[in-house]
């Protein structure tokens, strides 16, 4: 049975649950007003935006006046690290970061490298976790800023906020925590206080929340160097005006996910271990790439599949209606291969031969058993075309 397009690139932007179009609905019509003090329509605005920064803020155990809403987690990432660099660079010269983060964080290393700040990138297991090891050998006295990503953005991969504040906090002088949580919000717990995280990166569209707006999370105390000037309409550090009704719309995609954050998680994990199964089980020589389990976020299955490349194999799932993601390029804006993969130690043929799904809380079981009805078809087509798989698959 056809189920129409079936979507499960969910880590790059998620369908808007209808109940955020309904919230959104009125911002554009009758409430399209802007912030303001003394008149009513400006005074409304504020006010909703207070409600709309406390669901957001409850969700990670933060304050309202700790939330900056912004265009999206790239800008959020922007603010946190070119802030913090700005605020605190002169006391500090030296940023921690690893290989296999998020490209936000990586071009920022690289800004700050131009800009004559010291960068050490630390190295990853086969799993995709951050090297600890490393992390403690490169604090310097000069060390001031360490930046991760809270969930891998390719293979799902956890990474281990408390033993890495653990670390951090061993150290004799005040390191900050930066994280990417644009994977992790709404998919594994993130309390902030407990965590010690000093700032923080989501985005709304990650989780049926509209796309073009997110927010940064600042820790009470931490100082963030303004990167952004002008105006101030909605926040100070995103200076002129925001879309209210985008804000109205991530509000309540945050609503909708932590109103029962065990049930909307549960389903994902469901759902991607049966896909999971079902690919070892319709596909031979299939490796997934990342951890199993508990140790990966529950949206996320990243495998690799033998003699085939991953191209080929997304073109012909999108012919059928089907939409997935490649290792090589959700990488990179060309067919280079994954970077991720590649520091994990896969090779050549396994980062070209990946697929990523991705999958959402609008995802059923019987969309994945079409998938991978499809995906079997294909990949048997796409193995008998390839002399590698011939020749190590003759006939005996």
């Amino acid at each position: 049975m056809k189920h129409g397009r079936i979507y499960l690139d969910n880590c790059v932007t998620t369908q808007p649950a209808p109940e955020v179009l309904q919230a959104m609905q009125p911002y554009f019509e009758e409430k399209f007003w802007v912030p303001g003090s003394f008149i009513s329509t400006g005074e409304t605005i504020n006010d909703a935006i207070e409600v709309f920064a406390n669901t957001v803020a409850s969700a990670i155990w933060a304050k309202p006046s700790e939330i900056h809403f912004c265009s999206g987690g790239t800008l959020a990432n922007n603010m946190a690290i070119k802030g913090l660099a700005a605020a605190y660079g002169k006391t500090g010269n030296h940023v921690i970061v690893s290989v296999v983060d998020y490209p936000d964080l990586l071009t920022n290393a690289a800004y700050l490298e131009k800009h004559g700040m010291e960068v050490t990138y630390l190295s990853a297991d086969a799993q995709g976790f951050v090297n600890l090891a490393e992390l403690k050998n490169a604090i310097r006295k000069d060390t001031f800023l360490f930046m991760t990503t809270a969930v891998n953005h390719v293979v799902g991969t956890i990474q281990p906020l408390a033993e890495i504040k653990a670390i951090l906090d061993a150290a004799d002088h005040k390191i900050y925590f930066h994280v990417d949580a644009g994977q992790a919000f709404g998919k594994i717990p993130l309390d902030v206080k407990e965590l010690g995280i000093d700032t923080m990166a989501i985005s709304a569209h990650k989780i049926h929340g509209p796309q073009g707006i997110g927010a940064l999370y600042q820790n009470t105390g931490v100082k963030l160097g303004q990167t952004i000037h002008g105006v101030k309409r909605v926040d100070n550090l995103q200076t002129g005006g925001l879309n209210i009704a985008l804000i109205a719309g991530f509000a309540k995609a945050v609503e909708l996910a932590f109103t029962d954050f065990a049930a909307t998680t549960k389903h994902l994990r469901e759902i991607s271990d049966y896909l999971l199964s079902s690919l070892e089980n319709k596909i031979p020589e299939i490796e997934l790439n990342g951890p199993r389990g508990a140790k990966r976020a529950p949206h996320n299955i990243n495998v690799s599949i033998a003699y085939i490349e991953g191209e080929a194999i997304t073109m012909m799932l999108d012919a059928k209606g089907i939409t997935v993601a490649t290792g090589s390029a959700c990488a990179s804006q060309g067919l280079k291969a994954n970077y991720v993969l590649m520091a994990m130690g896969k090779n050549h043929v396994q980062a070209h031969g990946s697929m990523k799904f991705t999958v959402s809380k609008f995802t059923t079981k019987a969309q994945i058993d079409e998938v991978v009805t499809e995906l079997a078809e294909i990949s048997k087509e796409l193995r008998a075309r390839s002399p590698l798989y011939s020749a190590t698959h003759k006939e005996k």
